[in-house]
């Protein structure tokens, strides 16, 4: 990670934050809502949507570690509401169900 990314990825760190389903909905309802995956570094992710990391992105995609919120996880979120974490990389929203604060890897 170079100085510029290292400085975006400590940018995006101080801006993640919990967050309910409910103050994330109307983020859903413009279809701003990107899911990430429990296992992946929510703050990496954000630093590679934030540099236009395509290969990384397109990686993601595939793997299914990386999507946009679709209406069944939207309703599964709203039943459970769990704990969430959240990074804004505009236009977008990353969100994370998370049991702890997110933490550098």
């Amino acid at each position: 990670m170079n100085d510029n990314a290292s400085t975006l990825y400590a940018k995006l760190l101080g801006e993640t934050a919990a967050i309910t389903w409910e103050e994330l909905q109307p983020f859903f309802a413009r279809g701003a809502l990107l899911w990430v995956e429990g296992a992946e570094d929510l703050v990496g992710v954000a630093l590679a949507v934030a540099e236009d990391d395509k290969a990384r992105i397109s990686a993601l995609l595939a793997d299914g570690k990386l999507s946009k919120v679709e209406e069944d996880r939207a309703q599964d979120l709203l039943a459970r509401d769990p704990k969430l974490w959240a990074v804004v990389v505009a236009p977008w929203v990353l969100i994370q169900e998370r049991d702890e604060a997110p933490t550098r890897h």
